[in-house]
Parts: structure tokens; C-alpha cells; sequence
């Protein structure tokens, strides 16, 4: 199967629910996300990597306002951010290749560092 690049929402979700699916099964970050309602969370995630992607303004929310209430319950640390990078990274490597695979990646690394240097402080 040639895989292409990430063209469209469908896309876009594609990533998401492989992605979710790895961390519902990794032993370090699934604890951390034992609390979500993935019938409303997923939703939620097509419209964020939608919005980081093709700025469609789909996305409203306060995603560093969210993870400091999580990190309030379950300390996040440097481990927990490059097990969610590589679970990332290895998903989109998975099923696309690209410029819009590149900057998604490009882009998650750049929340990832953002978020763990205020988590840090």
C-alpha cells in the first residue's frame, strides 16, 4: 500500500484514533487518560489536529489549560511527553508521508516543548 500525505479531516481522524488507540494500550500514558469519555474527546482531537493542520477554526478550546488540570491530578514529566511524541511520530509515519505528515509532527513537537516547559517551571 503507497501511503499519501494528510489531505482531509477523514485524515486527520485516521491519526487520532490510531494514535488513541496506542496510548488506550501504552502502560505509561494510559493511566493518565483513564478518565476520558472518548465518545466526547475524540471529537475534540479531529477538530485541534484539524485546526493545527489546516487552520480551519474548528477548534476553540484551551488545550494548555486543559493539560494543567491533568497535570494537577497526574504529574506530567519529560518521559510521559516523549512516549506521546513517538506514539505521535510513529502513527503519522505509519499511514501518511508528506509535507502536511512532516508539519504535523513538526507542529506536535513544538506543543509538546511549549507545554513541557511550562509544566516544568
Amino acid at each position: 500500500m503507497d501511503k499519501k500525505d494528510i489531505k482531509k479531516r477523514k485524515d486527520v481522524e485516521v491519526v487520532v484514533d490510531q494514535f488513541y488507540n496506542k496510548i488506550r494500550e501504552d502502560t505509561l500514558l494510559q493511566p493518565m487518560f483513564a478518565h476520558v469519555h472518548w465518545e466526547k474527546h475524540l471529537p475534540i482531537m479531529y477538530d485541534f489536529w484539524e485546526n493545527v493542520l489546516f487552520y480551519t477554526g474548528q477548534y476553540t478550546g484551551n488545550p494548555m489549560q486543559v493539560h494543567r488540570k491533568a497535570n494537577a491530578v497526574n504529574p506530567i514529566n519529560s518521559e510521559h511527553f516523549e512516549r506521546w511524541l513517538k506514539l505521535f511520530f510513529g502513527t503519522v509515519d505509519e499511514h501518511f508521508v508528506g509535507e502536511n505528515a512532516d508539519i504535523v509532527k513538526e507542529r506536535a513537537a513544538s506543543i509538546a516543548k511549549i507545554m513541557q516547559s511550562k509544566f516544568e517551571q
